[in-house]
């Protein structure tokens, strides 16, 4: 098979729900990536030769070379704000209860730590609104979402992959509206806020969104005419189902989730993709109408996510990202063979008439062999061309 068309064209009509030439590869994000260790072992197998550098260091991904992206056919390049002046994103080594620990300080006062002796990913340590009052939420420091020194060159970085390069753009992620209230809060308290004080809920999420706004009315200011794709996220979902009800998410986080697409539409004529783990099945319906365009890691292997169902019901209103290899159960236990014909077998189901967008569901962890890590990518080049 032949490629005829463009990088940028070929996901544009994917996210159109048109037929492309083939199906778009995805990899080198913050939910589509790779981890530093399998990242190290795939250039060594491939005889790559590059510095890693991570991305991500609470996930510990790796930023992926321009080499491998092609040698994989990754059609997605991706472009992210900084951190502001004055921010000190610097990882501090402590040693605690005899271990030495990795901690990170985050825009929000979050501390992200990680074990010297196990360091796979960062944890919360510290959450800084774990006692906090409604008023206490009022006053806190939180950072300023518009601050200009954030954007600084990203326009010229846009420029220039829109101008001298055939790839789409996307954003890195953002618009994490729900997931890091409960980051301040912590997770416990948080369940128990939904219930029991759901007005606290309700202000810390107010003043996450305008956060928010704040950065994409300066973000996408800067760039929002030059990109293809705004990626935002939250985890609403687990391996059964949704993770709270759904009733609360429909009530109380919906609301201002919507609110903050909508703005968004406003501000670029890129698509809004939206980053859920898990059975998120049920509120699938509840993100189309709030403006999403496409749904990323699309969980295969959790509860009724059955692909052939997921297409069947959404297929034509919301583009599948994702979906293309069951990163628990497949991908780290299976021979190159088998994962093969597992990619094979996804994407005869997902592609049919566009609205499809290949890569791993999620991340490619610690564990996964290159072997596999190339036959992925391979199948998904090779079965992925439209007759």
């Amino acid at each position: 098979m032949k490629e005829t068309m463009t990088s940028r064209q070929r996901l544009g009509k994917a996210l159109n729900h048109e037929t492309p030439d083939r199906v778009p590869i995805d990899l080198g994000g913050f939910q589509t990536g790779i981890h530093q260790k399998p990242y190290r072992q795939l250039i060594e197998y491939l005889g790559i030769r590059d510095e890693v550098r991570i991305l991500d260091p609470v996930q510990q991904l790796a930023r992926p070379c321009e080499e491998l992206l092609e040698r994989f056919h990754v059609d997605v390049r991706y472009l992210c704000a900084h951190g502001p002046e004055g921010f000190d994103g610097s990882i501090v080594s402590n040693r605690r209860d005899g271990r030495l620990w990795h901690d990170l300080k985050d825009e929000f006062g979050v501390i992200w730590s990680m074990p010297d002796d196990h360091p796979l990913y960062m944890d919360i340590s510290y959450h800084p609104l774990a006692q906090a009052t409604i008023a206490e939420v009022a006053a806190y420091p939180f950072p300023r979402g518009d601050d200009p020194s954030r954007f600084t060159g990203v326009r010229a970085e846009a420029l220039e992959l829109r101008n001298q390069t055939p790839y789409a753009i996307a954003t890195g992620i953002g618009g994490v509206v729900y997931e890091t209230c409960w980051y301040l809060r912590g997770l416990e308290q948080w369940f128990i806020d939904m219930i029991e004080n759901p007005r606290f809920c309700e202000a810390l999420l107010d003043r996450m969104l305008k956060y928010w706004m704040d950065f994409y009315t300066g973000f996408l200011g800067e760039i929002g005419d030059l990109i293809d794709v705004v990626m935002m996220g939250d985890d609403l979902a687990g391996q059964q189902g949704p993770l709270f009800s759904p009733d609360f998410y429909r009530r109380v986080v919906k609301p201002r989730q919507k609110r903050l697409v909508q703005y968004c539409k406003t501000l670029t004529p890129a698509k809004i993709w939206y980053h859920t783990c898990g059975s998120c099945r049920a509120l699938i319906g509840e993100l189309i109408d709030n403006g999403i365009d496409a749904l990323n890691p699309v969980q295969i292997g959790s509860e009724r996510m059955d692909p052939r169902e997921l297409k069947e019901q959404f297929g034509d209103q919301i583009t599948f990202w994702g979906g293309g290899c069951d990163s628990q159960h497949v991908l780290p236990f299976a021979t190159p063979e088998e994962v093969s014909r597992h990619v094979r077998h996804n994407l005869e189901i997902f592609m049919p008439g566009g609205g499809y967008v290949f890569n791993n569901v999620h991340n490619i962890q610690a564990g996964v062999r290159p072997e596999n890590i190339v036959a992925l990518y391979e199948a998904a080049h090779t079965y992925g061309f439209y007759h």
